[in-house]
């Protein structure tokens, strides 16, 4: 099976802002973004379509013409960081947010889940679509869920996940 995880393009919210799973605007350059997307998308069979149901993953599914054969799955949403959700980083006022930076693989955020939840929740829905035993997948998600599939393909552990993040509007490709 092939994987084609392809990250939203550009959010239109403050540099440092902890937006996770809150629904935030695009940026301007949406269009152009998303055009190059397409274009790299362009020729591919998909066996399946499954997009986060965030409205940055909906909006670039649609855009690369994938309407009524996409699959929604909450599972495929970005880590949720509870309370802590479109605040700046550097003023979340929380005393739990020392010890998260220190083991946020297993430390949910206040309110909200740690990066093992996140996986746990992505390899599940990964270890499904494998049952079904397509070739080419489509999946429209964000940069934390692209690199737990790093992490389900074997090729980077939990707490090495974010040594690489996908851009915005990058496509990863894996085969499992």
């Amino acid at each position: 099976m092939k994987l084609y995880l392809i990250r939203h393009t550009s959010v239109d919210v403050p540099q440092g802002t902890c937006y996770g799973q809150s629904n935030v605007p695009l940026k301007s350059s949406f269009e152009e973004e998303a055009a190059i997307v397409k274009q790299n998308l362009n020729g591919i069979e998909f066996d399946a379509v499954y997009s986060s149901p965030l409205s940055r993953c909906r909006k670039l599914a649609r855009y690369c013409g994938f309407q009524d054969d996409v699959q929604w799955i909450d599972r495929l949403k970005e880590m949720y960081f509870g309370e802590w959700e479109m605040m700046p980083w550097d003023h979340i006022d929380d005393e739990n947010i020392e010890s998260w930076y220190e083991n946020w693989v297993h430390l949910p955020a206040t309110g909200g889940e740690s990066f093992k939840m996140l996986y746990d929740r992505v390899a599940s829905f990964l270890d499904e679509v494998k049952e079904q035993n397509p070739e080419n997948v489509a999946i429209f998600t964000h940069g934390g869920v692209i690199n737990c599939a790093k992490v389900y393909a074997g090729d980077s552990t939990l707490e090495n996940a974010f040594d690489k993040v996908p851009a915005y509007g990058e496509i990863v490709c894996f085969t499992i």
